[in-house]
């Protein structure tokens, strides 16, 4: 299964052996859980671990565009608070047709990326500057037109949300959450768009070497543009599953810190913030590995709940420490071929 998504969704080669090694790991971490805490591979809980990981997992294919062309966007989590706030707000609080709303919240993000890359772009603003303003304007955005009140939707639109809440049967008498169907189909067209397409091609030329890449022919402001697009529109789309998930959100707090995940699991599952690399694979891998590693201390070392952060930063540091040798370890070994 693996070697078969592979061919989709990254690189073979030193891509497949650091995919492999985080699925190593992935298992490890989830066999030591299940033993220290039988109650880990009870039904619910799995089912539970598996929506997580297909929303954080829609999140971190998302930014893996903008790592792949050097950047970065602080601004996801803000973009789920405002959309996951906005939702339940328009259509239960202001009454607005469902289908505008919906159309809203798929479409506004993907306006939203476009800005970002405009501004990255053409004014030559530095990713960080321009996304960590994103992520203070659109969380104060929600809370100014919602008055810092928490939306939900109560007992309305149980068809909409079967979308994060419900399940597809199996023939072998397992149930799969829809959501991960969703980052299912989501993965597959990104791993194809990525290393099947041309623009795909570019995106990583260019994350490789900018000016190389313009030299030769390619309209990287486009490309920068179209990373951010995608980045942003699927963080709206996380950001409709998750309310539709959890009912409630509130402006304060819904998406906090759901940017790091996205980082950290991108980081994790081979993309590098040097640009360049990346798969799309490995960055699922990369968050189901994260969300075991919550889990298990949620379920196993109940004093370590409030840890999360510092693992979240220790994923991303070890993944930038890791890039760096990988990088020496490619020069010496171009060194020691020239010398021969």
């Amino acid at each position: 299964m693996i070697s078969f998504l592979s061919k989709l969704t990254g690189p073979q080669n030193d891509g497949m052996k650091r995919i492999l090694g985080i699925f190593v790991l992935l298992m490890m971490v989830y066999v030591v859980t299940a033993i220290i805490n039988p109650n880990f591979l009870g039904s619910y809980n799995q089912e539970n671990l598996i929506r997580r990981t297909s929303l954080f997992g829609i999140l971190g294919v998302g930014v893996a565009f903008v790592i792949i062309t050097r950047g970065i966007d602080l601004s996801l989590g803000s973009v789920v608070c405002l959309v996951g706030v906005g939702v339940p707000w328009l259509i239960i609080d202001q009454g607005w047709p469902v289908p505008v709303v919906i159309l809203i919240a798929l479409g506004l993000p993907a306006v939203i990326g476009f800005c970002h890359g405009l501004l990255i772009t053409k004014l030559k603003l530095q990713p960080f500057i321009v996304t960590l303003c994103g992520l203070l304007m659109y969380r104060g955005i929600t809370r100014g037109f919602t008055g810092d009140q928490t939306a939900g939707f109560g007992t309305e639109l149980k068809g909409l949300r079967w979308f994060a809440t419900g399940e597809i049967p199996l023939r072998i008498g397992l149930d799969i959450p829809v959501p991960a169907v969703i980052l299912m189909i989501i993965a597959i067209l990104a791993g194809i768009f990525l290393n099947r397409t041309i623009y795909g091609r570019y995106m990583l030329a260019l994350g490789n070497n900018e000016e190389a890449a313009k030299f030769s022919g390619i309209n990287t402001d486009r490309m920068i543009i179209l990373a951010y697009v995608i980045s942003s529109g699927l963080a709206g789309l996380a950001g409709l599953l998750f309310v539709l998930d959890v009912n409630l959100a509130q402006p304060v707090d819904f998406g906090n810190f759901y940017e790091l995940y996205a980082i950290a699991a991108a980081v994790l599952g081979g993309c590098s913030l040097r640009g360049g690399t990346g798969t799309i694979l490995g960055v699922i891998i990369g968050t189901a590995l994260l969300q075991v590693l919550r889990n298990m201390m949620n379920m196993a070392f109940l004093g370590f709940q409030r840890a999360e952060f510092a693992v979240i930063g220790a994923v991303i540091l070890s993944g930038v420490i890791a890039d760096e040798l990988a990088k020496r370890a490619v020069a010496r070994k171009r060194a020691a071929q020239k010398q021969k």
